[in-house]
Formats: C-alpha cells, sequence, structure tokens
C-alpha cells in the first residue's frame, strides 16, 4: 500500500507542479512589482490595527492563527525529512518558494478577503469561493471550486491531520513515556472541547497558544547556533552549494534537492495550495488587500524565522541524516535516528542534554495543535461550500476528531506521504484557478495603492478606506 501512495505521490510532485507554483509567484510578482518586499513595514502595521470582530477576527488575531498554522510541525519535523532526503541545498529552495510564493499567498489573500461570505453570523471563504466568482467562465470556476472543496473537505481534515497528531502523541511517548495510543486519546479529547466551541474561541485558543512559543522556540534555536557560531557560516555555505549540485556528497541527489525543498515548503508554509486564504478569509480588515499581506508575511515568518534557523541548528551540529533516492546512506549524523523530531531533539541536546526531547514534544504540540484547529476551519468552510447547511461543520468535527486518534498510530512514511498527496492534489487545481482568477487581485492593489485616501490618526497610524467597487470591473 505505501508503494502505491509514494507512485502516486511522485507522480503529482513532479516537476510541472513545482514549475507551476514558483512560475505564479514570478509572474505576479513581477505584475504588482514584488509588494511582498515593498510592503514590509505595512504589513506590520495592518497586523497591529484593527478590534475585535464578532463575525470573524481581528487583523491581529488572523494573522496569529495563519502564521501559527504555517508554524506547525513542517518546520520542525519538515525541515528533518527536507535535509533527510534532500540534502542541505534543499533549504536552498525553501527560501525561492518563499521569496516567490510569498506573492502567490498575497493574491489568495486578497482574493478570499475579495469573495468570502457570512454565514450563520461567521465569515467564511476561500479557493472554492474564489474560484466560482473570480474565474470569468462560470462553468469552469464552479468546477473547479467544487473539486477543490472535496479535496479539501477531505484532505485537510482527514490526510493532513494524521501527521501533525502522529507528530505530537510520538514526541509525548519519545519525552515522557507516555504511550501513543494514550497521548493521541487525550488530544483528541481538548481539540474537541476547542473545536466545538466556533471560531471566536477557535481564534482565541490560537493567540493564546502560538505567539509565546514560537518566541520560545526561536530563543531556543538561536542558542544553539550562538554554541556552535563558528560553523554558522559553514551551514549556509553548504545550503547554497548544494542546492546545485556542487557538494561532493549531495551533488547526485539534485533533482531530490529541488523537489524536497519545494515539497516542504508548501508543506510547511501552504503556498499554492490555497488553505492560507481559508483562514484569511475570516479576517476582519478594511480592505482586501491587507489581508493578502498578511498573508505574505506568515510565509516570510514561518520560512526565515521558523524554518531556517531549524534547519541551520541541525546543519551546525550535525544531528542529521540524508538518504539517496535509492536508499543510499550519503552523510550520517545519527546513527539508528529516523528522520524527524529526533533530529531537532539531537541537535538540542548538544547544547543542554536531556533537554531536547521534552522541548520538541512541548513545542510540536502547541504548534500543532493550531494546526489542527485550522484544519477544522479548512474542513467546515469547504464543506459548507458544497453542502450549505451549517450542520455539516458537526460531520466534519467528528471524522477530523477520529483522524487525530488514528493518526497517533499511523507510521511515519505513510503520514507524510497521505499529506503530500492531499497538498498536491490541491495545489494543482488552487493555482491553475490563481492564473485564471489572480488579474483581480492586480486592480484590487491598485486601487489601495493609488484610490485608496490615507488618514493619519492620533498615533501616525495610516489607516486604508474600504477599496471603490467601481475599480474592480
Amino acid at each position: 500500500m505505501l508503494e502505491i501512495l509514494e507512485a502516486i505521490n511522485s507522480a503529482l510532485w513532479s516537476y510541472p507542479l513545482i514549475i507551476l507554483i514558483v512560475g505564479s509567484g514570478i509572474y505576479y510578482s513581477v505584475r504588482m512589482r514584488f509588494p511582498q518586499f515593498r510592503y514590509i513595514k505595512e504589513m506590520f502595521r495592518i497586523m497591529a490595527s484593527g478590534s475585535e470582530s464578532e463575525k470573524g477576527m481581528s487583523p491581529l488575531v488572523a494573522f496569529i492563527f495563519t502564521a501559527a498554522r504555517t508554524v506547525g510541525v513542517g518546520n520542525i519535523a519538515g525541515m528533518a525529512a527536507a535535509l533527510s532526503f534532500g540534502g542541505p541545498g534543499a533549504i536552498f529552495w525553501l527560501w525561492v518558494l518563499a521569496l516567490f510564493g510569498s506573492a502567490v499567498a498575497m493574491v489568495e489573500g486578497s482574493l478570499a478577503q475579495e469573495f468570502n461570505v457570512c454565514i450563520d453570523g461567521e465569515l467564511r471563504g476561500g479557493p472554492a469561493y474564489y474560484m466560482e466568482r473570480g474565474v470569468k467562465n462560470k462553468r469552469l470556476g464552479r468546477a473547479l471550486g467544487l473539486a477543490y472543496a472535496a479535496i479539501t473537505m477531505v484532505s485537510m481534515p482527514v490526510f493532513c491531520t494524521t501527521v501533525q497528531s502522529y507528530n505530537i502523541a510520538h514526541g509525548f511517548s519519545d519525552a515522557f513515556g507516555v504511550p501513543a495510543v494514550a497521548a493521541g486519546a487525550a488530544l483528541t479529547l481538548l481539540l474537541g472541547l476547542v473545536v466545538f466551541g466556533g471560531l471566536k474561541r477557535i481564534g482565541n485558543a490560537a493567540k493564546r497558544i502560538s505567539p509565546l512559543m514560537a518566541v520560545v522556540y526561536l530563543i531556543m534555536t538561536a542558542v544553539v547556533m550562538v554554541f556552535h557560531f563558528d560553523r554558522v557560516p559553514e551551514a549556509f555555505a553548504l545550503i547554497v552549494h548544494s542546492a546545485f549540485g556542487a557538494d561532493a556528497a549531495f551533488g547526485g541527489i539534485l533533482g531530490a534537492t529541488i523537489t524536497w525543498g519545494m515539497k516542504r515548503g508548501v508543506f510547511a508554509n501552504e503556498v499554492g495550495i490555497g488553505t492560507s486564504a481559508i483562514t484569511g478569509a475570516i479576517g476582519d480588515v478594511d480592505h482586501p488587500v491587507e489581508q493578502g499581506l498578511l498573508n505574505a508575511l506568515s510565509v516570510f515568518i514561518g520560512t526565515f524565522f521558523v524554518c531556517t534557523p531549524s534547519a541551520i541548528m541541525m546543519l551546525v551540529t550535525g544531528c542529521y541524516n540524508v538518504v539517496s533516492p535509492e536508499g543510499v546512506l550519503l552523510y550520517e549524523g545519527l546513527p539508528g535516528v529516523e528522520y524527524g523530531n529526533g533530529f531537532v531533539m539531537a541537535a538540542i541536546d548538544t547544547v543542554v542534554p536531556g533537554l531536547g526531547a521534552p522541548f520538541v514534544a512541548v513545542a510540536v504540540f502547541s504548534f500543532s495543535f493550531v494546526a489542527l484547529l485550522a484544519y477544522n476551519v479548512y474542513g467546515e468552510s469547504n464543506a459548507l461550500y458544497i453542502v450549505k447547511d451549517v450542520r455539516v461543520t458537526v460531520v466534519v468535527k467528528v471524522v477530523m476528531l477520529a483522524a487525530v486518534f488514528i493518526g497517533s498510530v499511523v507510521s511515519a512514511d505513510a503520514v507524510w506521504t497521505i499529506g503530500d498527496i492531499g497538498n498536491a492534489a490541491m495545489a494543482w487545481i488552487n493555482v491553475v484557478a490563481l492564473l485564471l482568477a489572480g488579474p483581480m487581485c492586480i486592480r484590487l492593489l491598485k486601487d489601495y495603492e493609488q484610490e485608496a485616501v490615507r488618514v493619519t490618526d492620533d498615533k501616525g497610524a495610516a489607516l486604508a478606506p474600504p477599496c471603490d467597487p467601481s475599480v474592480l470591473g
């Protein structure tokens, strides 16, 4: 069964998909004059603006929720997987994806806001909604929307959920000796208490859990790098050399290097798959482009403040293994250790022996728990798109909670492979739709830049009024 899943995964994650995602990022970066770089300061202003919302989330909470999803297990265990199968050069291609993929995230977030809807007093939206209403050919847009919603409704609450629950359960098992089944049962119960509380409780949970842990994790990676500071330049040089096959040890896996860098980047930061647009749709902002900029910022945060430090920490300590696609061991820094959380644990233990396992277990729980909350929102929003009956959200919750428990005892290879298949299927549909509906974002950005009248409040913060719909055509 695993061989079949891996064959499907390889077919979906082929070079055409990578070219499609990166090419779309380059196209929209050029068309919009690289807003992901020009508006860095504006991103932080927007993040701090706004107030609590009764029907969605404030800009700050929406950003935390979106960023918390990207700062998930993909940034910790995912970086270990990238190094294991793609070598150090995979991190370079992760950077490339972030620099150009942030433009894709901006388009997704802007369109999600422009076409969101209010269902039963709560904001909902995402790719399925902007596909139907943003693609000029309505029949094609509806077909794309239905296909995306159907895949996402199953993939995120079921397939990708298992990745998070597996790493939580086995993290606690490794660190504290808790049986994975017991950890999975406790996680399922706790998650159920939150998801049945609605969007407001979900947002509040994300706001309380994620920021503190992200800061603590960043500090820990910094401490490890300081203790191995003399090897930091060497680690960056190894990443760049390996990215182009110039390193003797990893030169033979260039194809895997590019593919794994992109795959793990998509999983960690949701670039191209459209799911960050679902959480972006529930942000209560003044202008659609504001949410687009926040989505772009979340890609930068996940890539450069969590993914990269995680990878550098493993590289400077030598706590990783690299295996070729043929199964040949190219580098062995941790004999007998399976790729995943174990690499990060070992890296931390080089500075504070014995701290790695409990620290990573708590970090993974904090990040992955918020990611699971996001998966619930993803599933519900797409189920509502298809069924249009709020009672379907209860079914999504129950199915997802069952998947959380099952995922705690599934093998790591099957977990990652199933998650990658779901991401690839969503990416194929979403990026094609973005090329069709994306010009709307270009008009929205033009409105935001040229037509909006800036107002300065007492503190000097620039406020953008709602867009003028007449410019949208």
